[in-house]
């Protein structure tokens, strides 16, 4: 089966093949293949519109929801090439869609509160256009149990990761930073997750802007090994009150999106930093931002042996030799080393998922989410008639 994710980054779509037997907590789940289609320029720049909350219309959203549902289906289509795998052979395909809106946290609406979630590109599309059922949608049902509707990827985590000696956590680095915390020998509901706070989000952002959108991200830490950490900045970012909050908690662009980046500009601009100073911040931000989520949140709770990392982040030299300064106690892990690269580990979490799904079977964490009691996530679109 496929699993499919794009991420806050909104650079593009994540293919995994997955072969998966079995039923929890007892799955058998191996990664056969994975493959990355970038999404059009324009594209990407109307999702990352919308999700930094500019002005839009009914009729965009629509839009743009049915063009994502083509991206989908046209990496599904390519990967299967790629790989000379024919789509009958595709049994499910799990796609998480793209989010361009997630308020976990019920707030005023209306003389109400609300909690609300909004991913887009149409499983219906990817179905008809695959021929292959096609489940999508999946943290809404979490949030309807009065979950914060992330993070979801904790229940693979634990499928993947448990052991009865060892403590461990698993990291994802995306334009979001999360974590779970799997105790030695934890049960389910032992098991505890959160966003820490910006992953590449906020150094993404500033690549864009001072470049122009010539470059997206920072390849190496190439711009930020040529910089100098700006510590009244740094102090600032530090002292963001998100830090603080007690799980669970969930972050997104809504609270360190585009905006945010001006706004460390512009403190930058006050210390007169270049943007190879803000970028090198931006980057040891991320890595003591999760440090103090561990020492904070997770080590008062859990012995640690093992910090478990994928996402895009692992491959930032910088960032990862300033978390494992700040964390020595720790050994760090590469997600590869368990079979799966770390580029690939949210795409492969939503194979299992919608396996999960299928069969009708709860596939949220409620220890992870909040969530009042487990949930079976997803939306099933049948496939092309036959």
């Amino acid at each position: 089966m496929l699993g499919m994710m794009s991420g806050t980054s909104a650079d593009g779509i994540d293919v995994a093949l997955v072969r998966i037997s079995g039923a929890s907590p007892a799955i058998s789940a191996k990664i056969e293949g994975h493959h990355h289609v970038r999404f059009p320029a324009k594209v990407r720049d109307a999702i990352l519109r919308l999700a930094n909350g500019a002005p839009t219309t009914t009729a965009e959203i629509s839009q743009l929801n049915f063009l994502l549902g083509e991206e989908f289906a046209r990496a599904a289509i390519a990967a299967c090439k790629r790989w000379r795998v024919p789509l009958r052979q595709i049994s499910l395909i799990g796609s998480h869609g793209q989010t361009i809106f997630h308020q976990g946290v019920a707030a005023g609406f209306l003389g109400q509160r609300v909690a609300s979630t909004l991913q887009i590109g149409e499983p219906s599309i990817i179905a008809e256009r695959t021929g292959v059922a096609t489940i999508g949608d999946f943290r809404p049902a979490d949030m309807a149990a009065g979950g914060q509707g992330a993070p979801l990827v904790p229940f693979v985590d634990y499928l993947l990761y448990r052991d009865p000696r060892i403590g461990r956590v698993a990291l994802n680095i995306g334009g979001i930073a999360n974590l779970t915390v799997i105790p030695a020998g934890a049960r389910p509901d032992q098991v505890f997750a959160f966003d820490t706070g910006p992953g590449n989000m906020i150094v993404d952002a500033i690549v864009e802007i001072t470049t122009r959108g010539r470059h997206r991200y920072d390849r190496d830490a190439r711009i930020a090994l040529r910089g100098k950490t700006v510590s009244p900045v740094l102090d600032r970012l530090l002292g963001d009150v998100y830090l603080r909050k007690s799980p669970p908690k969930t972050a997104g662009r809504e609270q360190f999106g585009r905006a945010y980046a001006e706004k460390v500009l512009a403190w930058g601009k006050r210390h007169r930093a270049t943007t190879e100073d803000l970028i090198r911040t931006a980057t040891v931000f991320t890595s003591l931002s999760i440090a103090d989520a561990l020492r904070r949140f997770v080590l008062p709770r859990a012995r640690v042996d093992e910090l478990i990392v994928a996402g895009g982040g692992a491959r930032n030299p910088l960032l990862m030799a300033q978390l494992a300064a700040a964390l020595p106690e720790i050994e760090i892990v590469p997600a590869s080393e368990f079979g799966i690269p770390a580029e690939a580990k949210e795409a492969f979490a939503f194979a299992v998922l919608a396996y999960e799904a299928y069969h009708g079977r709860a596939n949220n964490l409620p220890s992870a989410t909040g969530a009042r009691n487990p949930a079976v996530m997803g939306k099933l679109v049948r496939g092309r008639a036959r």
